[in-house]
């Protein structure tokens, strides 16, 4: 909206042609995001503190978390409201890969929504049943994977699945990428969520992670940098870098309020669009599989789950004293905080170790 504003005016006033370069509106667009979220948060939190939205703690959790019950929760909204109006102002709207994550982004909100409403607004405990929630989470899955295999999004996508480190190995796995592309979505979208159990702890990796991101896109999208490293390129997605921009501005300014003690909580309408956009722009740029590695947390988190729950079923034996893993950690004594810093810590080294394979093929 404003990028085509400026662009128009950019043939009288030669300064706003700065507009024209993705790096510039990039960096736009994390203040914008992160400044609509710090304007508009304490609004929000009164608002939800006044209408008594606030956060169910389950019986069988943490003891030290029976006091943040009633802590305004569905803030995920203040992010997703940030992030969509960042990218409508900065981004060219005639970019279908932008409209895809808009889609992505809208999709698993409105689903997390639901979620969030049923639980929190008519205290029904159970909310949306998984079986419902996970076929939700694959048609959106499957559509976006279609929209990308299909040339929907861009006629020359290729439906080829690059692997880090190796600059040879690109098979092409054809009509079995629509599945491959929501299989990646949804388990991202809820690994994001299961993630999101202590203060901070979800949305401040995932800064790191899309910020890493931020740097694919552009990389991705620019003809002569992708070529010097090796990066299959793709055209049109370097205004993913700008979408990234802005989700990581509008992390940045939740992570304000969100941060230990804090003052609002995600919920899934914020945790499951979020996981589901990173997905969509790692499939975009064909960096699907470094989200392995630069979303390692997210990824040990889901794992521990999975491990807890197949092992005690089929052995009565649980592997970790709580799981998700951060709640492992929780029982062994470890404060809140502690645990919170040293998983941010871990998501850096992570991101880190991912921006190396650029060079590393």
């Amino acid at each position: 909206m404003l990028y085509a504003i400026t662009i128009a005016m950019s043939e009288w006033i030669s300064a706003l042609n700065v507009f024209r370069f993705i790096t510039f509106r990039s960096a736009v667009a994390v203040m914008f995001g992160m400044g609509i979220c710090l304007i508009l948060g304490p609004g929000l939190i009164k608002a939800l503190k006044r209408r008594r939205i606030g956060e169910e703690i389950r019986a069988d959790g943490p003891q030290s978390h029976f006091s943040k019950a009633g802590t305004p929760a569905m803030g995920g909204l203040l992010i997703l409201f940030s992030v969509i109006c960042s990218i409508l102002l900065w981004n060219s709207l005639a970019n279908r890969f932008v409209w895809l994550i808009l889609f992505v982004l809208a999709g698993f909100g409105a689903l997390g929504f639901a979620d969030d409403y049923m639980k929190v607004v008519l205290k029904n405990k159970k909310g949306i049943t998984p079986l419902r929630k996970f076929t939700i989470q694959g048609i959106l899955g499957l559509l976006a994977g279609y929209a990308l295999y299909s040339g929907m999004v861009e006629p020359s996508f290729r439906s080829v699945v690059m692997f880090p480190f190796f600059k040879n190995i690109q098979p092409d796995i054809g009509i079995w990428y629509v599945p491959y592309a929501a299989l990646v979505i949804v388990a991202t979208s809820n690994a994001v969520n299961l993630t999101d159990g202590l203060d901070g702890l979800a949305i401040g990796p995932y800064i790191v992670a899309v910020g890493a991101y931020l740097v694919f896109s552009y990389v991705a999208g620019h003809a002569v940098i992708s070529r010097y490293l090796l990066v299959l390129p793709v055209r049109g997605v370097g205004e993913l870098a700008i979408v990234c921009g802005a989700l990581f501005g509008a992390g940045l300014g939740f992570l304000w309020f969100n941060a230990y003690p804090a003052q609002i909580f995600m919920g899934d309408v914020g945790a499951l669009p979020l996981g589901a956009a990173l997905a969509a722009i790692a499939l975009s740029i064909k960096q699907e599989l470094l989200l392995f590695l630069v979303g390692g947390l997210f990824v040990l988190e889901a794992l521990s789950v999975i491990v807890q729950v197949t092992s005690f079923k089929t052995t009565g034996q649980r592997i970790f004293r709580m799981a998700p893993l951060h709640h492992h950690f929780e029982e062994k004594g470890w404060s809140e905080p502690k645990v919170i810093v040293r998983f941010w810590i871990v998501a850096v080294v992570l991101a880190l170790l991912s921006l190396s394979t650029l060079k590393l093929r």
